[in-house]
């Protein structure tokens, strides 16, 4: 399991059982807007603050340096993030 830190919010596990970043945060009743679940829109871009993140989805959304899409991705080491 890898440790995701919400900055200033909350900290969970991530584990097998959520398909993407998205979900965790959902089911930890965290909001998070999107528009989509694969990219496409950009809508739920946040900050990555430390650690790395692989994309189940290749997004088609702009991401910056220092960003990611939560709902196309999971975490491959302990994260912290900053939603906006």
């Amino acid at each position: 399991m890898v440790k995701v830190v919400v900055k200033d919010v909350l900290s969970l596990e991530f584990g097998p059982e959520q398909r993407t970043l998205l979900d965790a945060l959902e089911a930890q009743k965290q909001q998070v807007n999107y528009q989509c679940r694969e990219g496409y829109c950009g809508a739920c871009r946040c900050k990555l603050l430390s650690g790395s993140v692989s994309y189940i989805n290749e997004p088609l959304a702009f991401v910056r340096k220092g960003e990611i899409l939560p709902c196309c991705s999971i975490p491959i080491t302990d994260i912290e993030i900053e939603l906006p």
